[in-house]
């Protein structure tokens, strides 16, 4: 990945998460308390003016991060992020007629480390602009892997931001 951290490059060492509906991967981290998700955007966005996805370059694919569309659909990315961090998402095991419970006051132990637009391999030379997104534990052990209980809520977060951006 270009313009990344070292220690937050991808290599075969650390954990990787496919979700099912889409090409959206997770990361965690092995020996640090952060995980990384790659969002490919898969279908047009009219409501962004992400009309044509599919490039044939990453040149391309650059020219859509910089448009006022793609920012739009990250400043919603953060902002939803937000709200998902503040306020524990629906488990995917429940009914989706469960509404997410803004109730309680849970103290945060996420933060966004890094949301920035992506260029994303797709199928037969394609490439197609996505979100990147790093998010960690800063209360955490900085040399300990999330425990399986962020990872869940992870995996939630994750699911309920694609979700609410209508992007599967």
């Amino acid at each position: 990945m270009r313009g990344l951290p070292l220690e937050w490059e991808l290599s075969p060492a650390k954990c990787c998460t496919n979700v099912p509906t889409m090409a959206m991967r997770i990361i965690y981290d092995e020996g640090k308390p952060s995980a990384a998700m790659e969002i490919p955007l898969e279908k047009p966005l009219p409501d962004y003016d992400l009309e044509q996805i599919d490039q044939p370059t990453p040149r391309d694919v650059d020219s859509i991060l910089i448009s006022q569309g793609f920012r739009d659909l990250v400043d919603d990315a953060r902002g939803v992020l937000m709200e998902l961090l503040a306020h524990e998402p629906p488990q995917p095991s429940t009914s989706s007629g469960t509404r997410l419970d803004l109730t309680h006051c849970a103290a945060r132990s996420l933060e966004i480390a890094q949301l920035t637009g992506a260029i994303c391999p797709g199928d037969d030379e394609v490439y197609r602009p996505g979100l990147w997104i790093v998010l960690m534990d800063p209360h955490a052990n900085a040399k300990a892997s999330l425990p399986p209980a962020a990872q869940e809520r992870i995996d939630a977060i994750a699911h309920e931001l694609v979700k609410r951006l209508q992007l599967e």
